[in-house]
């Protein structure tokens, strides 16, 4: 070293710090990539995005590699700058040296490339990436020997997989999906979010229950099936015989209106152009439902209990109106018409309504993981038929019963403006 003048000891160690902001700078940038849109340029075909996938393939040797080129570096540095100190200030130069090259490094070498790199993450890695390559290749037998030590370390430690995992959770997706902005229109992240809480909803959530059901017994006079038919208002009709559990079949207004039109009208005619049945377990998932009426190539089916016996009806629609909101005049009465406000800003509400529904319409918060409906709701709460009139407070809001009728809640009142949020339960 005594050979070697200052001046050219000055240029080497800036060239070292220079290296050692490469490293820095790399580092960040790699850890900081998007591992999805970095997928989506290497698929693409771009070079430097195809290089960071394979160093990222195994980011124990990509840290590796880096850690040991920017030790080197900085140690050698470090040397250097102890000598330039003491030829300098003498034995003092140590301390002023040490001093000195920490600030450099901190702010020249380490914060200002990092920050950089974190900001412009692209930018960086996929020129750096051409570099890394090499370099793994000229030092693989030392980083190969360095994370052999490191892996039989992190083996104690109970950690086994030095591979990155990129795969997301629900949770994280729907994340990702509302911090898209305005890369995803609002209309749009609402529809990914409905698509993955599919599964979170069975069929038996949104059917339309027996109840309410249009149906057309064929048993009836001639003249009634007929008056049904034309004053129907749904494209598809069931048709049972006597009880709606004895289900004949759906016919299609198209087909009985043909029919009609060729004077060939008849309940024979009627029970030959009927359609035969599909029918769906209760508490099917929507997504698992919506894959089966692709695969059959059915729009419609019945939903049955573990008896056999009909609880309802879903559609097609029904699941999509799920995933996009409704498009289309629904198959049964919307919320807005079960609901009325009155003046004193209390509800007036059709017990028969889906709470589901209810709570999409108004924002609220009652329970949907048991009874479908309010009156289902109220008589689980009250484990009896409430007479008109009695009050109570279910999941904070308060609820008069205003009609009962056939052992039914008909109508009740909720008074929002005195909600209050049920207290959580203590551990």
């Amino acid at each position: 070293m005594d050979a070697i003048s200052t001046s050219v000891l000055f240029i080497v160690l800036l060239i070292l710090i220079i290296i050692s902001a490469y490293f820095s700078s790399s580092e960040t940038a790699m850890m900081s990539l998007n591992r999805y849109r970095l997928r989506h340029l290497a698929n693409s075909g771009h070079k430097g995005a195809k290089r960071a996938t394979k160093l990222l393939e195994r980011p124990d040797r990509l840290i590796g590699l880096i850690l040991i080129g920017n030790n080197l570096v900085n140690i050698l540095a470090s040397a250097i700058a102890t000598i330039i100190g003491i030829r300098l200030f003498g034995d003092v130069g140590v301390a002023i040296a040490t001093g000195i090259l920490t600030l450099v490094v901190l702010v020249f070498a380490e914060v200002t490339p990092k920050t950089v790199a974190a900001l412009h993450p692209e930018r960086i890695a996929f020129p750096s990436s051409f570099l890394l390559k090499g370099l793994l290749v000229v030092l693989s037998p030392l980083v190969k020997a360095v994370n052999f030590i490191t892996g039989s370390f992190l083996r104690l430690l109970g950690i086994r997989s030095v591979k990155a995992d990129d795969a997301l959770s629900q949770e994280e997706l729907r994340t990702v999906v509302h911090e898209a902005g305005a890369l995803i229109p609002q209309r749009h992240q609402e529809m990914l979010l409905s698509i993955m809480d599919l599964e979170k909803v069975t069929v038996d959530d949104i059917m339309i229950p027996r109840n309410e059901l249009y149906a057309i017994n064929v048993n009836d006079d001639f003249k009634s099936i007929n008056k049904q038919v034309i004053q129907s208002p749904h494209t598809r009709v069931l048709l049972y015989r006597d009880n709606i559990d004895d289900a004949v079949g759906f016919v299609h207004l198209r087909d009985a209106l043909r029919l009609q039109s060729k004077g060939q009208f008849s309940k024979s005619s009627l029970l030959r152009a009927v359609k035969e049945l599909y029918f769906v377990p209760e508490a099917t998932p929507l997504n698992v439902q919506l894959a089966n009426f692709q695969q059959n190539k059915e729009r419609i089916g019945l939903v049955v209990d573990e008896y056999g016996d009909i609880q309802g009806l879903v559609t097609l629609e029904d699941i999509l109106e799920e995933i996009v909101g409704d498009f289309t005049t629904s198959m049964i009465t919307t919320p807005s018409e079960d609901i009325n406000k009155q003046q004193d800003g209390s509800f007036l509400i059709e017990a028969s309504i889906n709470i589901r529904d209810l709570n999409k319409e108004m924002n609220w918060h009652f329970p949907i993981d048991g009874p479908k409906t309010i009156n289902g709701l109220i008589l689980e709460y009250l484990e009896e038929i409430p007479e008109p009139y009695t009050s109570m407070r279910l999941s904070g809001y308060p609820l008069e019963v205003i009609d009962v009728a056939d052992n039914m809640v008909k109508t009740v009142r909720v008074i929002p403006q005195h909600y209050q949020a049920p207290k959580k339960k203590e551990d």
